[in-house]
């Protein structure tokens, strides 16, 4: 099941590994179960403190894997295979079982270990998925530092039967005790915050004790944290405030245009930019999203949850976010049939028709990757011609499942009220209404900058609502500047988003220097 160089790889990690474990491993006749018992016995030689239990309960899905730490008793599930990008989530899983401790603070521990209720987590995940690891490993820290909590990963595409009764139509989907709660990306935070009511409000009490910092950045893409690196490197006390680090490159399947890099994908260029960042003393706010700016004694930056935080600086990068279509249905049914990322939700509708709005690169991509798990992909191009490359146009026609129409305009998303089951669109040289079956619609045109927060401040937008900057990041608001993808920037593209969180931050140190208030606390 493993190759020699991972084997290789794991035997030093598991040298990690202090305490018994016991694998507890359920089976049937499938393909997929012998995959699981060669993987588990692979993991079994390469530790003595790991052994395998067969067979242990008649009743647990098939396959499945069961992580029993022997010395706490705790419990992480996996029902299925966890290869892709779960991997990481079990190699971790067993690490924490073994007693390698989790990198957690002690507020986050004290709120883990106050749970005295029985909690049985299940998150619903496709293995191509790059967001669901996170929230699968999240909810693993929870198990491993509390027996009263449990938590299964299931591979939404071996267990079809369940998705489709719980009408599970966008991943990861997590239930607690049996009822949803939550979808879509979540950090191990905003699950603290729901489990424990008072979490927020410290939190907020927190963030409002918290010194002015020189340099504020706002947003965790690849331009924020560029920013964070060059601000910190020049001596000054940097933040950055995010709802999540690594923005929408962490939704990003692959990427070969970074120069000196072949190629990655962007879970793994998230994870180095992170680790890039705590290299340097900056405080990192995750899990938070900004509401307002403005210039008083310091610029304030009002955070949704009522918290302030203030900075004689600002360097504003919070990127931008698949465009929608809003047409009638696509609101009502998102995550219940209309999606966004093909990589993430596709397992989910194997073997059904789907529609991909929007024939540019992203939309054809989509298209071909759609094709090789559904039974039909219809795309759907406003222009009269297709706007991505010709590779991929000749590639996508070359498919017998992909139906392409160009000049024609998405109408109507349509459901049952619990789910998507068609689209209707009109084709605008003849005026036809059309109509098709579908099971999914994937929305593929482009993207919106994040800045809806900035309507009314004193940051000048332009008419698609970019900030307008100049040569050095400079905003039309005294002290704040801006990078990236949320910026005039007329190209969106990771290795510009960097550059430009590196001007925007030079930009900033040198409007410091130039304050005089700041000159000495910066110098």
């Amino acid at each position: 099941m493993l190759d020699a160089q991972i084997k290789s790889q794991l035997q030093e990690h598991f040298k990690q590994i202090k305490s018994p474990i016991e694998l507890k491993i359920a089976l049937d006749n499938s393909n997929k179960s012998d995959e699981l018992n060669s993987l588990a016995q692979d993991l079994v030689s390469l530790s003595a403190h790991i052994s395998v239990v067969e067979n242990y309960d008649m009743n647990a899905r098939r396959p499945s894997l069961v992580i029993n730490a022997k010395d706490t008793n705790t419990q992480i599930s996996f029902a299925g295979v966890p290869m892709g990008h779960e991997f990481t989530s079990l190699v971790l899983a067993l690490l924490h079982a073994g007693g390698h401790p989790s990198k957690l603070s002690k507020d986050e521990l004290d709120v883990i270990h106050f749970i005295d209720q029985p909690m049985n987590f299940e998150v619903y995940v496709s293995l191509s998925c790059q967001t669901c690891p996170q929230v699968v490993q999240a909810l693993n820290t929870l198990a491993a530092n509390n027996a009263n909590i449990s938590t299964t990963m299931i591979d939404g595409a071996l267990f079809q039967d369940e998705v489709d009764e719980r009408s599970i139509m966008a991943v990861p989907s997590v239930y607690l005790n049996g009822e949803l709660f939550s979808q879509g990306a979540v950090s191990l935070s905003d699950i603290l915050k729901k489990l424990d009511g008072n979490s927020a409000q410290k939190e907020v009490e927190k963030l409002n004790d918290k010194a002015p910092f020189d340099v504020l950045v706002i947003g965790g893409g690849p331009a924020g944290a560029s920013a964070a690196v060059y601000a910190a490197r020049k001596g000054l006390n940097t933040g950055v405030v995010a709802e999540r680090f690594g923005g929408q490159v962490a939704d990003t399947m692959s990427i070969e245009n970074f120069i000196s890099v072949k190629e990655t994908e962007g879970p793994k260029l998230v994870a180095q930019l992170e680790q890039h960042v705590k290299q340097y003393d900056v405080d990192i706010m995750g899990s938070n999203k900004v509401a307002n700016i403005e210039r008083n004694e310091y610029l304030d930056i009002e955070l949704e949850n009522g918290a302030t935080l203030k900075a004689k600086s600002v360097v504003i990068s919070t990127g931008a976010r698949w465009r929608s279509v809003n047409v009638p249905g696509e609101a009502e049914y998102k995550g219940r049939g209309v999606a966004y990322c093909p990589h993430c939700d596709g397992p989910l509708f194997k073997g059904k028709p789907v529609a991909v709005i929007g024939g540019g690169n992203s939309g054809i991509e989509a298209a071909i990757d759609l094709a090789n798990i559904t039974e039909h992909v219809t795309v759907l191009e406003f222009a009269s011609e297709l706007k991505a490359d010709q590779v991929l146009i000749d590639k996508a026609k070359s498919l017998p499942n992909i139906t392409i129409h160009t000049n024609v305009q998405t109408t109507e998303i349509a459901g049952d009220d619990q789910k998507v089951t068609g689209l209707h669109y009109l084709e605008r040289d003849s005026g036809q209404q059309r109509s098709i079956t579908v099971a999914g619609v994937f929305v593929q045109i482009g993207l919106v900058p994040n800045s809806e927060w900035l309507q009314g401040s004193d940051v000048e937008l332009n008419r698609f609502g970019e900030i307008e900057i100049d040569n050095k990041g400079s905003t039309s608001m005294q002290g704040v500047f801006a990078a990236g993808d949320v910026t005039i920037s007329p190209f969106k593209q990771i290795v510009i988003a960097m550059g430009s969180g590196a001007t925007a931050s030079l930009g900033a140190f040198d409007y410091l220097i130039r304050t005089q208030d700041s000159v000495n606390q910066a110098a």
